[in-house]
């Protein structure tokens, strides 16, 4: 079943813009290796789930995959062939909202290599444009 949130204070929620990079959320904080984004965009998580398990099948145990995106704002659709007017539309998927910079998947215990082409497989199903970045050196 998709990832989707147990409970919401609103139901539905207007559609909103994606501005600015992320400050959030835009570093490797649990793993080696993470999956950043390049673009802004939504991430259903439907995506969300099918990158998990592309990412969990081709490191088969070897390495630990992290998803950092949750999908919690709901996308409303009107039904197919109905017409105008008659209010807004029930909720019809749930998305995660990504800006340039977030950190969307992470990868432990693995070398650079495979998670290049682990991300590689992820990336393929993301709507969005990522690069792969490795875990800055602690400071101080």
């Amino acid at each position: 079943m998709a990832l989707m949130p147990k409970r919401v204070k609103h139901r539905k929620s207007q559609r909103g813009r994606i501005r600015g990079d992320a400050t959030r959320g835009n570093t490797v904080v649990f793993g080696e290796w993470g999956l950043q984004s390049l673009d802004a965009g939504h991430v259903t998580g439907r995506t969300i789930e099918a990158c998990r398990v592309a990412a969990n099948q081709y490191v088969r145990g070897e390495g630990r995959v992290m998803i950092r995106i949750f999908p919690q704002k709901p996308v409303t659709a009107r039904p197919l062939e109905t017409r105008m007017g008659k209010g807004k539309g029930e909720p019809d998927r749930w998305v995660a909202v990504v800006k340039p910079g977030t950190v969307m998947f992470e990868l432990q215990g693995v070398s650079e290599a495979l998670a290049k082409t682990c991300f590689a497989r992820v990336a393929h199903k993301l709507p969005v444009r990522v690069r792969l970045v490795g875990r800055r050196p602690e400071l101080g």
